[in-house]
């Protein structure tokens, strides 16, 4: 006989996954009156990756927690909140650190990349998820919503008209207005209503094995290290080793004298047609990779995994439609490139954001046309495509350390001048309430861009993506390429020419006091009005929050 419980109760929305969008979207509605089912078919605490913020992520979390008055997420837009209010197992991050590595060649000290996160902004954190996560859910909780974990749903049926029926695989049914799957690659959703792109469209080529390992030294106190002119040690923040087919990522929780944690984070990524997936253990193969770069080796001489390695195929996999009648895919459940560049928290962020207030009044007009949510499918998308351009361009550019230097470039400038579109607009909001300034950033095409509202930038990626395809074909040398990039970017009127971002050696950034008079003098007399105004509001408003802090 099937079991029943829960059919006569509905909710507003049904929510899959109690991850770190599940439990903030989850925390956000129920905050503000929305009826919340929490499903998961797993518990907490437990092990996740994507552990490392950027600005734009720290920056969107103490947006979303103003935006829909939820005090407790503003902890963790820092790495100060989260250290005193959430967990002391996460570490610092400081930086964005690249070594550049060539097989069988010692380490070059000037092949290597670094952006520093600048002091006012300090705020970055490698998070332990399992911390993280399960903290969000409770905070979901806390607000009403109703949790069911070890609950898995094996089929969903939705109508225009009433919404959806959810069943587990023990029997049991629920009823939702609304269904957002933020479940993973084996979304129900994109299983019932076969979703997938098959192939997918993403350029990236990518598998991955990791898993967290105790005893990782610091890699400035390698020997390849001693000659590096980084201007903020290695160890302070995320470290990516780069190599023609790949990269390592080597993220510490243990990196400050407050952390209870002695874990560290490491992931080796590889191109699977340049490193095919062989019947070697992972530990085998992250032994022989190691072996082929002893440098990089240096690090790992003392360390030992501490839990299972996780060894993928494929990263990529993305979704032809992520919204449809009464439902709508999120994070990690519409797609995913690869974890370089620490987009994926950002992007899920992105997602609550813009969803929140959609669910909210929906649950208020009885309206969940596709029309009103049809934005996410833009913006998704947009994310996916954005991403997907700059990993690609990045892989190539491995191949190549010109071409690297040049590529990174189209990186830094879009976690920065993403970070500027962000501020800007939290500042407008602090000062007036109104959240229409957010709604206002929905209209100005280029979805899933950092910097919609510049022409310029969003023509760089596509050079910089049309460039390393050629490059990858064989009709472009790399050093050529490299050089058109830089070019571009020396002439673009979309970021101050005294950063020299344009120029070959800029090849590590740090925003000092001299360089920011030196911008704001361009932005009040040389930079375009979309530009120029909006970092102004975005240094006024990160100023103000440092005065905050500093109470």
């Amino acid at each position: 006989m099937k079991n029943t419980m829960g059919r006569k109760e509905k909710y507003d929305v049904a929510i899959l996954g109690s991850g770190m969008a599940g439990g903030m979207l989850g925390a956000v509605l129920a905050r503000n009156g929305v009826k919340v089912l929490l499903l998961d078919a797993g518990t907490h605490p437990r092990f996740a990756v994507g552990e490392s913020t950027i600005p734009y992520t720290s920056g969107m979390t103490r947006l979303v927690a103003d935006r829909y008055q939820v005090p407790e997420l503003r902890a963790l837009s820092s790495f100060k909140g989260i250290r005193d209010k959430v967990s002391r197992n996460c570490g610092q991050k400081q930086n964005f650190g690249f070594v550049y590595h060539r097989e069988g060649r010692s380490q070059n000290a000037q092949e290597i990349n670094q952006l520093v996160v600048p002091s006012v902004l300090r705020t970055e954190t490698h998070l332990f998820r399992q911390d993280i996560d399960a903290y969000l859910f409770h905070v979901a909780v806390k607000y009403g919503a109703h949790p069911r974990l070890n609950t898995r749903i094996v089929d969903i049926e939705t109508d225009p008209d009433t919404g959806a029926v959810l069943r587990t695989d023990g029997g049991e049914e629920f009823r939702a207005s609304y269904v957002v799957d933020g479940s993973g690659f084996r979304s129900p959703l994109a299983e019932k209503f076969s979703l997938r792109e098959t192939p997918t469209r993403a350029r990236t080529h990518s598998r991955c094995l990791f898993t967290h390992m105790t005893g990782v030294e610091a890699f400035d106190k390698s020997p390849a290290a001693r000659a590096h002119d980084q201007p903020n040690p290695w160890h302070h923040g995320t470290l990516h080793h780069v190599f023609d087919g790949g990269w390592l990522w080597v993220i510490p929780f243990d990196n400050h004298a407050d952390s209870l944690n002695p874990l560290c984070s490491v992931g080796l990524t590889l191109d699977p047609r340049v490193f095919p997936k062989g019947d070697q253990t992972p530990q085998q193969e992250f032994d022989d990779f190691l072996q082929r770069f002893p440098e990089i080796a240096h690090q790992f001489r003392g360390a030992r995994s501490v839990r299972p390695w996780v060894s993928t195929g494929r990263l990529q996999y993305s979704a032809k439609q992520v919204v449809g009648e009464r439902f709508c895919l999120t994070s990690h459940a519409a797609g995913f490139i690869d974890a370089l560049y620490s987009r994926g928290l950002t992007n899920t962020l992105e997602l609550v954001n813009s969803l929140g207030w959609r669910i909210i009044q929906a649950s208020k007009d009885g309206d969940w046309s596709m029309e009103r949510f049809g934005y996410l499918e833009e913006l998704q998308q947009g994310l996916f495509d954005f991403h997907d351009d700059i990993v690609y361009s990045s892989f190539v550019g491995f191949g190549d350390y010109e071409l690297w230097n040049a590529v990174n470039r189209t990186w830094m400038l879009g976690t920065m001048l993403g970070n500027v579109m962000l501020e800007d607009a939290y500042y407008r909001f602090e000062r007036t309430g109104d959240d229409a300034v957010f709604r206002e950033l929905e209209t100005h095409g280029h979805p899933g861009s950092p910097l919609p509202v510049s022409s310029g930038f969003n023509e760089m990626g596509r050079i910089t993506r049309e460039l390393c395809r050629e490059v990858e074909a064989g009709t472009e040398r790399p050093g050529d390429a490299a050089q058109k990039i830089l070019t571009y970017i020396r002439d673009a009127d979309f970021i101050a020419p005294s950063f020299k971002f344009g120029e070959r050696d800029t090849r590590c950034f740090a925003m000092s006091p001299a360089k920011m008079a030196m911008n704001a003098r361009w932005c009040r007399n040389d930079a375009p009005p979309e530009i120029g105004k909006r970092m102004i509001n975005a240094s006024k408003g990160l100023v103000r929050m440092r005065l905050r802090a500093g109470r």
